[in-house]
């Protein structure tokens, strides 16, 4: 089964009981100063022939069980051009009948290249949910990190791709900025940018850094520290606390249960946000965190 793979593989967590089939290698952008996840990969579409023997082979590994959710990686899998991406999802649906959700990693830019047409098509295709690596709402935090695009403009893309009926996941980091720069606006704008797009799930990492990255390299060089810990808690509480409810136009899965999170939080927005705080005071008044050496990373 392994032979099917170019490693390393990563998946969102809540894909952890899909199947997941490479159709890209890499990540196209790959200048996020904080991922470590594709450095030693070249963005590579894989050939629709190399595809459609992936899906093969995995059916036949799975001819005894039902595969109902799938997930096409890797890193901006929705780079892949249009007609391309309907051919995979055809022949999932022939090879996998099964299978009831299709999921996808992409950017900001490959929801830009695509129209409202090719987005409908994909949709009614069989593809129903995109992740999209939001980091913050906050423009100068998106240039220090490199994303390459501006908080609005995610904002707009975000609400392109929902209007066709794909359900979309954000995710945003915690204490991105580090110990060294101010993270309020961070914190303010990324409650901002949640409560705009107001997609169906929105989750919150906490920064953890990897070597191989330029984030990584200034910290050697004593020009940045990871924030940790009660700080990071702090900025969480901010990120609750700024929501304007009012613009929330739809109910919000919200998680913060990832393996990076200090504290684990689940919860639906707007009505589970004073729950959530109160947990957060506990936490910071009680010192009731997930240490580095229980965090699994």
């Amino acid at each position: 089964m392994y032979d099917l793979y170019d490693f390393p593989l990563y998946r969102p967590p809540s894909e952890a009981y899909s199947l997941i089939i490479q159709i890209t290698l890499g990540c196209s952008h790959n200048r996020c100063t904080f991922c470590s996840m594709y450095k030693d990969k070249k963005f590579v579409i894989k050939p629709i022939e190399d595809i459609k023997a992936d899906i093969d082979a995995f059916r036949a590994l799975y001819k005894n069980r039902a595969v109902e959710k799938i997930f096409l990686a890797d890193g901006d899998a929705l780079v892949v051009p249009t007609d391309i991406l309907v051919q995979v999802l055809d022949y999932i649906k022939e090879v996998f009948p099964e299978c009831k959700r299709v999921s996808i990693y992409g950017t900001a830019i490959a929801i830009h290249q695509k129209s409202v047409e090719d987005l409908k098509k994909l949709y009614e295709k069989g593809l129903t949910l995109v992740y999209l690596g939001v980091e913050s709402g906050d423009d100068e935090a998106l240039k220090f990190i490199k994303k390459g695009i501006k908080a609005e403009k995610v904002v707009e893309l975000s609400k392109k791709i929902m209007s066709v009926g794909i359900d979309l996941s954000i995710t945003l980091i915690a204490g991105l900025l580090g110990k060294y720069q101010d993270n309020k606006m961070h914190a303010i704008n990324t409650a901002k940018i949640i409560t705009d797009i107001s997609p169906k799930y929105a989750s919150i990492l906490n920064l953890r850094l990897y070597e191989g990255t330029e984030l990584y390299d200034l910290m050697q060089q004593g020009k940045y520290d990871y924030m940790e810990g009660i700080e990071v808690l702090k900025e969480m509480k901010l990120i609750l606390s700024s929501m304007d409810v009012s613009k929330i136009t739809r109910p919000i899965i919200f998680r913060a249960n990832h393996a990076s999170n200090y504290l684990n939080l689940k919860g639906n927005l707007p009505e589970d946000i004073p729950r959530m705080i109160k947990e957060i005071d506990y936490a910071i008044e009680n010192e009731a965190i997930n240490v580095n050496n229980y965090r699994f990373l």
